[in-house]
């Protein structure tokens, strides 16, 4: 798309320059009315290519979501004080933590002190910027609300930041009982039950069936263990190979949507995230099937994109976006009348974030709710295990003990 500078007057003595995309320059005027600016001056402009070359070419380092978050947030709250934006990306350059960050943000001030748009510097750095972030901003550009534009993107982030660590939480304290739970599993038949087999094969009688089978699974366990971690190791490669392949992703999908009790939670949880990200664009001022193409990569369900990506083209043609969803028979009819409500009356971003408001609470009470079971479950199961070790060692001690009275 080409781009325009422009001077233009934005009070009786304040003059602002800056540059826009647009694909004339007749569009290029009413942007910048838009903005609320009487242009003075609008020629077409060519970046210099030196702002192109100024990125890095070597691999970026890992930049948490966290920092991401708290650039786009004191970067909004820098240009709403009016401060302008080469002296805010400096400020935030010198405070910042990360060194792959503060690399990034030099090189933006660079590109943007030669010419280029802050919109045009994210995108050579999709992985910290996606697509999402980089067409908000853009929008903000356009409309001369990009303080907001950053503001919305920081709450936007911020709740699923949350989310994802609530979900991470509720999984920590299981996982780690499984851990120890499994570690203590190991120990007690490759270390302690091989000691006591010995006594057990002096007494010189038949041994009770659960000591039998104790003593077979760690003979198992210490004779073929190598082996069964690696062929378990080499499973799990295969596996993650083939998730990573079309057929595999989807395959893996469908089947998480077919899990009792999980599925219905995992599906909430992409569509709560698919329409606070489609309700935050539309609110932004971005079309419909911009909007949906922006939002789709975001989730990581397959068989929820296609789905999508069908309503997408659906769309294309005419068809109302919410009777698309609907007639797709997967998603639920809370969500599709709501966006078919908000269609007609014209207000789908707050139909969009009354979907994702009711999803997230549902997700949230879901994972609490499987917090609170996984737990005493985790100790239940463990507890059965480790008791019918210790009981299937202890037997032949009281029948020794029997025998002797």
């Amino acid at each position: 798309m080409p781009t325009y500078r422009y001077n233009a007057k934005k009070g009786p003595e304040d003059i602002v320059k800056g540059v826009i995309e647009a694909v004339s320059e007749k569009e290029a005027i009413e942007k910048v009315n838009h903005m609320g600016y009487i242009p003075m001056r609008i020629e077409e402009y060519t970046p210099p290519v030196q702002a192109e070359q100024q990125f890095l070419k070597k691999p970026l380092g890992r930049i948490p979501l966290r920092h991401v978050t708290i650039f786009s947030r004191q970067l909004a709250s820098l240009l709403k004080s009016g401060v302008p934006i080469l002296s805010s990306i400096n400020i935030i350059q010198e405070q910042a933590e990360n060194i792959h960050l503060k690399n990034i943000l030099y090189e933006m001030h660079n590109a943007i002190k030669d010419g280029a748009t802050l919109s045009s510097t994210l995108i050579h750095y999709p992985k910290i910027f996606p697509p999402l972030y980089v067409a908000l901003v853009r929008t903000g550009e356009d409309s001369g609300t990009l303080s907001e534009a950053l503001l919305r993107i920081s709450d936007y982030r911020t709740k699923q930041d949350d989310m994802s660590s609530r979900f991470r939480m509720a999984l920590a304290y299981p996982i780690l009982m499984g851990i120890v739970g499994i570690a203590t599993i190991v120990f007690m038949l490759t270390f302690v039950m091989p000691r006591l087999m010995r006594i057990f094969i002096n007494m010189g009688q038949e041994l009770p069936l659960p000591t039998r089978i104790l003593i077979s699974m760690s003979d198992n366990l210490r004779h073929w263990g190598f082996w069964i971690v690696l062929i378990l190791a080499i499973a799990v490669v295969v596996i993650s190979r083939q998730l990573k392949t079309k057929v595999g992703k989807t395959a893996f999908s469908l089947f998480k949507l077919r899990l009792p009790i999980f599925g219905n939670l995992i599906l909430k949880a992409e569509l709560s995230r698919f329409s606070r990200t489609l309700g935050l664009l539309v609110k932004s001022g971005i079309s419909i099937l911009k909007a949906i193409d922006v939002s789709i990569p975001v989730l990581d369900n397959e068989v929820i994109k296609n789905k999508l990506r069908q309503s997408y083209k659906e769309l294309e043609q005419g068809v109302s976006f919410g009777r698309s969803l609907k007639n797709s028979k997967l998603f639920p009819l809370f969500m599709t009348n709501l966006i078919i409500v908000g269609e007609e009356s014209g207000k789908l971003d707050e139909a969009l974030a009354e979907v994702a408001n009711s999803y997230e609470k549902d997700t949230d009470e879901a994972i609490r709710t499987m917090a609170s079971l996984m737990e005493p479950l985790m100790i239940l199961v463990m507890g059965l295990i480790v008791g019918f070790i210790v009981v299937a060692m202890l037997l032949p001690v009281f029948e020794i003990n029997v025998m002797a009275k």
